[in-house]
């Protein structure tokens, strides 16, 4: 077997960190052709639909993906932005405003970079990128607050398997949840207040999150229990009693169970319920998109007003904000703690090259 590696690769090249940001992923466009290769490379990950593999396939090639893409990409084309899709966008900016925060404190030692685990720009591509641009310490955010083994250990699977095809590994850290980091807590709450101030409280805030099968609780994924103490804490720094939020599940596909409450049920039933006016905060979302512009706050919003709600608020999701930047930037420098940036002032590179010079006449090179 041969190893990844680079045919003129400079042993003097200088050394560099590296922060890579993960999301989810995007098709590459709104079209049914886009949606089908998308869905093929989301729904065949063992991490986010356990199944037997032949039976799944099946299912998956002669039913899901002749019927669900065009569904899709319908869904796509009303939220989609002139850059691309909006969590292409947002992540995007997220990673900008990383690095211009770090800029200053690492200079050109510093590479960042963005990717997604479905999708482009992918796991792999970036991580040539940054091999080739001398990252030798390597920092991995996915940005998922809650840890679920079908976000962040899948995210983690698909590094772990670039790694076994190269022949020089970085140091490596990855950050496989924050979803009680103080600053993390804090960002959504000044944002929720923020929301509050300009267009008024509702008679309750829902904290939606994205589903999981209830199968993975009972298989001992600490999702769910995340997604709940991410609601109390942002509760409790909101100053909120029991009955003035409530924690839900989006999201669900399939007919198994998946965690409860479903977000569309609980906002149907809650105006007969003498609630008729409602804020819906993501949680679990660092980014807008089709599941929060769409699914929450095009056809849940229609649920709940068709129910009887009289006013439906969606606070967007804290994408680039200063306040979120500002949090993942003080997650990211926690978990670099004990890593020195590299030295490439001139005089260390000039030995370096030295180095490796007598290294090359040594060998004959």
């Amino acid at each position: 077997m041969s190893y990844k590696g680079e045919d003129e690769f400079r042993h003097d090249q200088p050394s560099r960190l590296g922060i890579l940001v993960t999301n989810l992923g995007t098709p590459d466009a709104p079209t049914t052709s886009a949606l089908r290769r998308y869905l093929a490379e989301f729904l065949w990950d063992p991490r986010v639909v356990e199944a037997p593999r032949p039976l799944w396939w099946l299912i998956l090639h002669g039913i899901i993906l002749r019927i669900r893409p065009s569904r899709s990409a319908k869904a796509y084309k009303s939220v989609w932005q002139p850059e691309g899709s909006p969590l292409l966008v947002h992540t995007a900016n997220q990673c900008e405003g990383i690095r211009a925060a770090l800029q200053h404190k690492y200079g050109d030692n510093l590479v960042v970079g963005f990717a997604m685990r479905y999708g482009n720009p992918s796991i792999s591509s970036v991580l040539d990128q940054m091999h080739s641009q001398g990252v030798r310490q390597l920092l991995v955010l996915p940005l998922y607050p809650q840890y679920s083994a079908s976000t962040s250990a899948s995210t983690f699977d698909a590094i772990a398997a670039d790694f076994s095809k190269r022949r020089w590994l970085p140091d490596f850290r990855f950050i496989s949840h924050y979803h009680d980091f103080p600053p993390y807590i804090e960002a959504m709450a000044s944002h929720i207040e923020e929301h509050w101030h300009r267009n008024g409280r509702k008679d309750k805030l829902i904290l939606s999150y994205h589903g999981v099968p209830r199968k993975y609780l009972e298989r001992g994924d600490p999702y769910h229990c995340e997604c709940h103490k991410t609601s109390r804490l942002l509760a409790e720094r909101l100053g909120l009693s029991a009955d003035a939020y409530m924690t839900t599940f989006q999201s669900r596909f399939g007919r198994e169970e998946w965690l409860q409450p479903y977000t569309d049920e609980t906002l149907k039933s809650l105006p007969s319920r003498g609630v008729e006016s409602v804020d819906v905060f993501c949680p679990g979302f660092s980014s807008d998109c089709l599941e929060t512009i769409e699914e929450i706050n095009e056809e849940n919003r229609e649920y709940f007003m068709e129910a009887g709600g009289k006013s439906f608020e969606y606070i967007p999701a804290l994408n680039a904000t200063d306040g979120h930047i500002d949090a993942l930037v003080q997650l990211i420098e926690k978990n670099l703690e004990g890593w020195a940036a590299p030295s490439n002032d001139p005089a260390a590179l000039d030995a370096r090259r030295e180095r490796a010079e007598a290294v090359r006449e040594q060998l004959g090179w």
